[in-house]
């Protein structure tokens, strides 16, 4: 999905001539911190609730500088690098200019995190689970084969860099479509996985506890 396929029409683009007071009512409405300055679709920056705050209700948002005015996503930039851009800046809207840089729509952060959670699926049933990787023999190629041929489906996956500073691992984070991953832990560990969580999973109750725990003990012999 694109930057174009975000913009909400619905939230207001401000112009120099608005006062702090209308647009501090129009962030509370619309429940977003910042919003665009726009001059003739030109796009000028952010102004944010927090620079408003000290400022006079009547005072025209000309008398102001607004911030992040180099900041901005193309139309067909893809989400993940939408929600890149926001991170860096610590933004809660982002500009979306045309391919001539004109001022196309606003996103607002808020919506766009929701959707990426639905793109990870985290409305669907099912477990999650962590497994620590080296990053040169990764593959997810292999893990997805080992889980299917117990039945269960990758929904949705992310890879997480370990920090060498703090000795941590890569971490695959993975979705899968049932809590049932009893078979799926023991063939990752089967082959040497290091399973380092796992989450909304069924738990395994006596005397299918007993029946793991001697399949554990036998793929260790």
């Amino acid at each position: 999905m694109f930057a174009k396929d975000f913009i909400n029409p619905m939230l207001p683009v401000l112009k120099s001539t608005d006062t702090v007071g209308e647009v501090m009512d129009w962030m509370e409405e619309y429940r977003i911190g910042q919003l665009p300055v726009v001059n003739e679709q030109e796009y000028r920056g952010l102004i944010s609730h927090d620079t408003l705050l000290d400022a006079d209700e009547d005072l025209p948002l000309l008398a102001l500088q607004p911030e992040f005015g180099n900041v901005s996503v193309s139309e067909n930039q893809h989400l993940f690098e939408i929600l890149s851009v926001t991170q860096k800046h610590d933004l809660q809207a982002v500009a979306v200019l045309d391919d001539e840089r004109k001022f196309s729509g606003t996103i607002s952060v808020n919506e766009l995190l929701n959707q990426f959670s639905k793109n990870l699926g985290t409305q669907e049933m099912g477990a999650v689970i962590e497994i620590a990787v080296e990053n040169r023999s990764y593959s997810l190629a292999e893990i997805s084969r080992l889980i299917e041929s117990n039945d269960t489906k990758i929904i949705s996956s992310y890879y997480t860099s370990g920090t060498s500073s703090d000795d941590m691992k890569d971490v695959l984070t993975l979705k899968l479509n049932r809590k049932d991953i009893t078979h799926v832990v023991a063939t990752l560990e089967r082959y040497s996985y290091d399973i380092v969580g796992a989450y909304n999973f069924d738990a395994i109750e006596a005397p299918d506890r007993e029946r793991y725990d001697m399949l554990m003990r036998y793929l260790d012999m």
